[in-house]
């Protein structure tokens, strides 16, 4: 107890949690063109807290009513960034329990496998020979929002199909394809860009691409590029570039049960 408050244990726990949720949610859109909206919504809360403490009725009033509609504009204007933290909180607990070999176990099936090799074979090849790619993979089947636009394929996940679909003079070589599982589910897909402000200028719209569809789901994003010949990934809003063939697949090892 201080003074005139009450502050104990629960409420220092309290300010830790309240602290931490907030620095998450910072991390994920300080590079962003919501962080200057969240920073008026954190002045505007102080303000109303100041206010009510020094009995400024009318002015609490009106503000209180703010606030309250707040809530509802908050998870409108964040609607993104909300999934994403949500998102980055499901991915972190999943590597920490290692659900994804358990998942069999809950849903009473196996898993279906991601062809890892096959896809690794195809990206071999584009890289040797600079042809652009940007590949979307994950082992969820609730992704149909993010390729219903492209041209339906749902074949088996194959090199040789995987390379016909980028070559430079086919229809489909500029879009991003998706493999679902064991399937190549769709292709020629447009992807929403990420609105991060603090990227290097030299990554074009497949890297931009690459780490907006991961701000927005849990797969991995292969990038090639045509003009460098490098491989990158993203995931989680994260793009790491010109990383080795061996440790793509060593990442996809880790996050996807392979097929032997």
């Amino acid at each position: 107890m201080f003074g005139f408050l009450h502050f104990g244990i629960i409420d220092l726990f309290d300010i830790f949690i309240v602290a931490y949720l907030f620095y998450q949610f910072y991390i994920l859109i300080r590079n962003t063109a919501a962080l200057k909206i969240f920073y008026v919504i954190i002045g505007v809360y102080f303000i109303w807290v100041l206010v009510k403490a020094i009995h400024l009725e009318l002015l609490s009033t009106i503000l209180g009513h703010v606030m309250g509609v707040g809530v509802i504009a908050i998870l409108i204007v964040f609607q993104q960034e909300v999934r994403r933290f949500l998102l980055v909180l499901g991915a972190k607990s999943s590597e920490n329990l290692n659900l994804s070999h358990l998942k069999f176990l809950i849903n009473g099936k196996k898993q279906n496998k991601i062809p890892i090799s096959e896809i690794i074979s195809s990206i071999e090849y584009l890289r040797d020979n600079k042809i652009g790619a940007l590949i979307i993979v994950s082992d969820k089947e609730l992704m149909e929002s993010y390729y219903q636009a492209g041209q339906r394929i749902n074949a088996d996940v194959n090199s040789t199909l995987i390379k016909t679909i980028f070559f430079k003079n086919t229809p489909l070589h500029d879009g991003a394809v998706f493999i679902i599982q064991d399937k190549i589910t769709a292709a020629g897909c447009v992807l929403p860009l990420t609105e991060r402000t603090d990227l290097p200028y030299y990554l074009g719209l497949r890297h931009r691409a690459a780490i907006g569809i991961t701000e927005q789901s849990d797969g991995i994003a292969i990038v090639v590029s045509e003009e460098r010949g490098q491989v990158s990934f993203a995931e989680n809003g994260k793009i790491y570039i010109g990383v080795e063939i061996t440790t793509l697949k060593q990442k996809m090892e880790k996050k996807f049960i392979p097929e032997k």
